[in-house]
């Protein structure tokens, strides 16, 4: 499982302002990107996309991690239900590239170049798949026991 440098988790808390302040325009175009495949797009609730409940659930946890990444126990009831709704949904691991393809590109296009810089992409990088092999691991774990029941 990767892990975040000290340096890559200082910069996401350091940048959990900008999350804060710029949170939803990230993720309402990280979805507007990763909606051009539609095999991915038809995972999702259009209705939860149409109303922004789920840019702004997406914008929240994002910022939850920001603030916490030195601190994931705290994330705990918030990562069991990405997991299940992961689950729910058909969420693998071969998607988890597709979001970091969307994502990281996005806060660049919201934020600007000045403040989403190369360093602040690569520390958000190192975050998102930190995050991601817990998520991963703790739904192929679900995946087996419903398979197995």
């Amino acid at each position: 499982m990767r892990t975040a440098s000290e340096e890559a988790k200082a910069i996401v808390k350091t940048t959990a302002p900008v999350i804060e302040k710029h949170g939803l325009a990230i993720t309402t175009a990280m979805y507007a990107r990763l909606f051009r495949n539609a095999e991915v797009a038809a995972m999702f609730d259009q209705a939860a996309q149409d109303s922004g409940e789920q840019p702004r659930r997406l914008a929240g946890a994002i910022l939850a991690y920001a603030r916490n990444i030195d601190k994931l126990g705290n994330l705990g009831p918030a990562v069991q239900r990405m997991v299940a709704r992961h689950v729910e949904t058909g969420v693998k691991a071969e998607h988890y590239p597709l979001v970091a393809e969307a994502l990281l590109p996005a806060i660049r296009d919201v934020v600007g170049a000045d403040v989403a810089t190369d360093e602040v992409l690569a520390a958000w990088g190192e975050a998102y798949w930190m995050l991601a092999d817990i998520l991963i691991a703790a739904e192929a774990q679900a995946y087996e026991e419903a398979s197995a029941a």
